[in-house]
């Protein structure tokens, strides 16, 4: 076959791959003559493993030439897994001088690579993320973006950062790319339902993991190896989780943030084991707009208990159920929709288009993020936040340094236990049922 010029393949796009996407340009960071685009992968756990393999899938000339991970067993896992995958395996180009682990690791992938999968810890995603647009590289980032406001700030400077470089930046907010999910928000925008009055949202599920302590792990190993359950390091469930339900609800708004908020939070079911941490396990807010609408969210993560995960708009002609795909009564015809995959080959068509198509999903996902953050904030504290309040407030959730034997923020007593926040009377030590 005879074998394309730089420009047609250019023209051409990526072998077919993300045709369809209507995304964004490349101008920092080029392929190789050969079309090869590096990519690197930050945080090796199953949602790095998973975006790994969609990046491939979604681009044939991509090739995976460096990892990390804080821990080297997981680094070394993942690579061993990549490289046994028929898929994937004949373009993973990872060695042993290309697999980093630590917590400052990310920079040696960065460097490495073209494009860089962000699915670390959430705690470490606004520094990886500066970093990444300041060495002129483009980036897919999972959600939630920073645990904390001084980290939304940072995130959407960053942003700002790509935009000036036209760095293509890709959020792991995965329901914007749902061809089912995109098609209900579209009628509703078009006024399927009327002017948008309310928005509920739904997310009650069940506990998720826990990792215990290892033996000879420091502090500090042992929060990061079982980060969900620690605010400073996930943001808590409300955060890492409720964050794509949130995510729609900012979108029906246009993605014009709400003025106020308040809430109902607490820790009625994590109760019988220390490596529960200091998060949450239910939360209930109410998002206030100035002309009155509000979002109403409810979330949950307890046992045994009634689950529902959806959105239900209601406007002045109707209603919305937008997961299910249900406009005043009546279902939408779905289609097959691979969301994961979707976003990859977004990205990696933007990258491709040679300019013509740009992608920047920084204030979306920095916003729906902040959402999260301010529904956490004003259960825990109890009070009433505004938006402006509560995106500039000044508290950190930072440990004492990136090593490990440095001190993370929140410590345990003689007992395991963690300290928690209870709204109006701040931090305590939670009850440890045993």
């Amino acid at each position: 076959m005879m074998q394309q010029s730089r420009r047609q393949f250019l023209k051409a796009g990526a072998l077919g791959v993300a045709a369809a996407s209507s995304l964004a340009s490349m101008r920092s960071v080029h392929a190789a003559e050969d079309n090869v685009l590096k990519v690197g992968l930050v945080g090796c756990g199953g949602r790095g493993r998973g975006a790994a393999k969609q990046a491939l899938t979604a681009d044939p000339s991509a090739r995976l030439v460096a990892v990390c991970d804080a821990f080297p067993d997981n680094a070394a896992g993942a690579v061993r897994s990549f490289k046994g995958d028929q898929g994937m395996g004949p373009r993973v180009d990872v060695t042993p001088e290309t697999t980093f682990d630590g917590l400052e690791s990310y920079k040696k992938v960065i460097d490495l690579c073209d494009v860089v999968l962000l699915c670390e810890t959430p705690h470490f995603r606004p520094m990886s993320l500066r970093y990444a647009v300041e060495k002129g590289k483009h980036v897919f980032c999972e959600k939630p973006v920073a645990v904390d406001a001084p980290g939304i700030r940072s995130v959407l400077e960053s942003a700002k950062i790509a935009q000036e470089k036209k760095l293509q930046l890709v959020s792991g907010l995965c329901w914007r790319y749902d061809l089912n999910v995109k098609e209900m928000m579209k009628r509703v925008h078009d006024g399927a339902i009327g002017d948008i009055l309310s928005v509920r949202e739904t997310y009650l599920t069940s506990k998720l993991w826990t990792r215990a302590r290892r033996e000879g792990d420091t502090e500090m190993m042992f929060q990061i190896r079982n980060w969900y359950n620690f605010t400073w390091l996930s943001g808590d469930y409300n955060v890492e989780q409720h964050v794509h339900s949130l995510d729609k609800a900012l979108w029906a708004f246009n993605d014009k943030p709400p003025v106020a908020a308040y809430g109902v939070g607490g820790r009625m079911c994590r109760t019988e084991q220390p490596a529960y941490g200091d998060i949450y396990d239910s939360m209930g807010v109410v998002y206030e707009y100035a002309d009155g609408r509000s979002i109403y969210a409810f979330s949950r993560q307890q046992d045994k208990c009634f689950n529902d995960v959806d959105d239900y708009f209601t406007g002045t002609k109707g209603q919305a159920t937008i997961l299910r795909g249900i406009i005043n009564g009546e279902r939408i015809k779905k289609v097959d929709s691979d969301m994961y995959l979707l976003e990859h080959q977004a990205l990696f068509g933007a990258i491709r288009s040679g300019g013509a198509t740009y992608i920047n999903n920084g204030e979306y996902m920095a916003n729906s993020t902040m959402l999260g953050i301010l529904g956490r904030m004003v259960c825990s504290n109890g009070k009433r936040m505004t938006w402006e309040e509560a995106i500039n407030a000044p508290q950190a959730l930072n440990p004492t340094g990136y090593a490990w034997d440095s001190q993370p923020p929140t410590l345990p007593d003689e007992n395991g236990r963690y300290k928690i926040e209870l709204p109006g009377m701040g931090l305590a030590y939670h009850q440890v049922v045993r």
